[in-house]
């Protein structure tokens, strides 16, 4: 069973700072390119960052420089590192997990991140 689970979600007060943990089971961890998503109420989903398994990452321009994305190959394990938090961070994160070599995707459920005061 291919299983992503998520935790780390909850309320956070705008400036504060958050860490997603996505753990993947069922697949070979090194051989996917892990990612965060994200999905605002009447808004499309959209990527948040990427990490391959050699570490080369990528963000959105609205999170570059306040979120981190990691993983560590031991633990089967992504991290999303989010500081300086804005209410526009509100949404659903869901983990992603795409195969480097063919079209392959799993998702995650999805965590709750709700930025307000």
């Amino acid at each position: 069973q291919v299983q992503l689970a998520e935790s780390g979600g909850g309320l956070v007060q705008p400036g504060g700072s958050q860490r997603l943990s996505c753990a993947a089971s069922g697949i070979i961890f090194s051989a996917y390119k892990m990612g965060w998503y994200r999905q605002a109420p009447g808004k499309q989903r959209e990527m948040v960052a990427t990490i391959t398994n050699g570490g080369s990452t990528n963000y959105n321009d609205s999170v570059k420089g306040r979120f981190t994305i990691s993983r560590d190959n031991g633990k089967n394990t992504v991290y999303l590192q989010m500081n300086s938090l804005k209410p526009e961070d509100t949404a659903v994160y869901y983990c992603n997990a795409h195969s480097v070599w063919g079209t392959l995707d799993y998702w995650g459920q999805g965590t709750q991140v709700t930025v307000s005061s």
